[in-house]
């Protein structure tokens, strides 16, 4: 089955806790640019959950995130994913954010399919070095 194209939406109300200000990522009480990434991000992880088997999930692996425009605090934001390539490990995306007043973020982000267990495993190895 094709999967190309299909599209996942996420939306957040801005308040004070996900502003530049609170995040420290700036100083201004607006929304932040490391929260739209990961809204951004929700929105292509919860895509790849639809397609993806038990015992598989994904991880973000590369972004390339344009901030374009502020949005006040009390404002709703929404992210879309659209899935533009799989190989078979890695996903593509477009990704877009969106105010009521139009677009405010655009790029891409990649994911990688990787098995749960084996992953958890690999990240324990490397806590437990000292």
């Amino acid at each position: 089955m094709d999967y190309i194209g299909t599209k996942h939406e996420v939306k957040i109300t801005v308040t004070k806790e996900v502003t530049a200000a609170s995040m420290r990522s700036g100083s201004l009480e607006v929304f932040a640019t490391p929260f739209m990434v990961a809204l951004m991000e929700q929105a292509a992880s919860e895509l790849c959950e639809k397609f993806t088997p038990e015992g598989i999930s994904t991880v973000g692996v590369a972004l390339n995130i344009q901030h374009l425009a502020a949005t006040m605090v009390g404002k709703e934001v929404r992210a879309v994913a659209t899935l533009t390539a799989f190989d078979g490990r890695r996903a593509s995306f477009d990704v877009e954010a969106y105010d009521n007043a139009g677009l405010i973020g655009k790029g891409t982000h990649d994911r990688f399919t990787v098995k749960i267990d084996k992953f958890i495993e690999k990240a324990q190895e490397r806590a437990n070095i000292e």
